[in-house]
């Protein structure tokens, strides 16, 4: 089980970071993507960075609940 609890808190740390770049820089994304409406695009980037965020917390979360309960599976 050590290896699921592995993978899922690479796919958490992944999120948390994919997540917090969306959340602190949405305009560089924005640009990097070329994407036209600036306004509309900011907004939904910070959305998709705030989902990433909830995601890599509540995973990362899980996984160390997980272990200190002492993995039993």
């Amino acid at each position: 089980m050590t290896r699921a609890l592995t993978i899922q808190s690479g796919v958490a740390l992944c999120a948390l970071l994919a997540g917090g770049t969306l959340l602190a820089r949405p305009d560089s994304v924005r640009r990097a993507m070329g994407a036209a409406d600036p306004e509309r695009t900011t907004y939904a980037l910070r959305i998709i960075g705030m989902m990433l965020t909830a995601l890599g917390l509540l995973l990362g979360g899980f996984a160390l609940a997980f272990r200190l309960a002492g993995g039993v599976a």
